[in-house]
């Protein structure tokens, strides 16, 4: 799996990223894209049938206590894979995330007993006007995920609070001082970046350091999860980089979110500006060739978790990435990989 549409340009492979036996056959990579901190690569590929889109299948039953959160696949047909991570907006009760995904079948429902509350009080609640949901920012992703299975609903609340503390924010366990207080900001990396034709995938890089690989079976599906990942998931820490930025190098004259150092393109003519044009996205290509060749390798553990029919869903665990992929055989179905992103240390 290589970028190599652009002539000239090195390739950049996944070959050593992905974990253990994982397969990504006939998977390929598009011209990447930025926004500030932020870079997404686009994975496109053959898309796996049968699986239910989350935002229009899945639905929030009930959160019934505190870590007890009830989904249903309402599809007609197609198993549900939830989201890793998902964590649901309602009104009227403490907001949760999953610490796990799971399979739901069509028409069934499934109670998480080991869900997160994200907030650390009943004065903290996430905004409810309309029912939206988010996937927990990379900080947090981690220390979830070494959480799942276990049945404290404020496991996560030191987490949030040291998130906090580290954007500059009161040190408690509430999560909507960054995803509501700051959602109309997070929101613009979803206007920034272009969600592709036939995209089930993605590459995201902060400040040129690899932040996660998401795979969804198809682009419906991607496309159901794309502004959680783009905004929540990768976008509070690309933001809190762009706010560092501003800080120890404001680009003189530049547009908020501007990449530091950002020049026009010297050209006079059309065909200068194309030449331009295509010279900077060789460029950028062979960067991402060469911050993937960076990315830390190492041994990693599959853990199975629960299989429906054909497909398994297993726990990744490693020093240099972590996360939960869904499998048939040995191609890769679904996968939310992430690199380790401490809460409590200045990036």
């Amino acid at each position: 799996m290589t970028i190599s549409d652009t002539p000239g340009a090195a390739p950049a492979t996944l070959d050593t990223l992905m974990p253990g036996p994982l397969s990504l056959a006939g998977h390929r990579l598009g011209t990447p894209q930025r926004a500030g901190a932020l870079t997404m690569v686009p994975i496109s590929g053959p898309a796996y049938p049968g699986i239910a889109p989350p935002r229009r299948a899945l639905k929030l039953v009930r959160v019934d206590g505190y870590g007890r959160v009830e989904l249903r696949n309402g599809a007609a047909d197609g198993v549900a894979i939830v989201p890793l991570h998902m964590g649901y907006i309602q009104d009227a009760a403490q907001n949760h995330a999953l610490c796990r995904s799971a399979f739901i079948a069509a028409g069934q429902t499934l109670m998480f007993e080991d869900a997160a509350c994200v907030q650390a009080s009943q004065t903290g609640y996430l905004t409810g006007r309309d029912q939206w949901f988010f996937i927990l920012p990379v900080e947090l992703r981690t220390r979830a995920l070494q959480r799942r299975g276990v049945h404290d609903f404020s496991k996560l609340w030191p987490d949030i609070a040291a998130l906090n503390r580290g954007y500059g924010l009161p040190g408690r366990g509430h999560l909507e001082q960054i995803l509501s207080r700051k959602r109309p900001v997070l929101t613009q990396f979803q206007s920034r970046l272009e969600l592709q034709p036939g995209q089930l995938g993605a590459l995201f890089f902060i400040d040129g350091r690899l932040a996660g690989l998401e795979l969804a079976p198809d682009p419906g599906y991607f496309a159901d999860v794309w502004a959680a990942l783009v905004c929540f998931a990768y976008g509070v820490a690309a933001w809190h980089a762009e706010q560092r930025h501003a800080q120890t190098q404001p680009p003189s004259g530049a547009p908020a979110g501007a990449a530091a150092g950002a020049r026009p393109f010297p050209a006079t003519s059309l065909s200068e500006l194309r030449a331009a044009l295509d010279r900077d996205r060789a460029a950028r290509i062979a960067q991402i060739a060469q911050w993937l060749a960076d990315v830390p390798t190492g041994p990693v553990e599959f853990t199975e978790e629960e299989r429906y029919l054909g497909l398994r869903l297993s726990t990744v665990t490693g020093d240099h990435l972590s996360g939960q992929v869904v499998t048939d055989g040995d191609r890769a179905v679904y996968a939310s990989l992430f690199a380790p992103w401490p809460v409590d240390t200045p990036r």
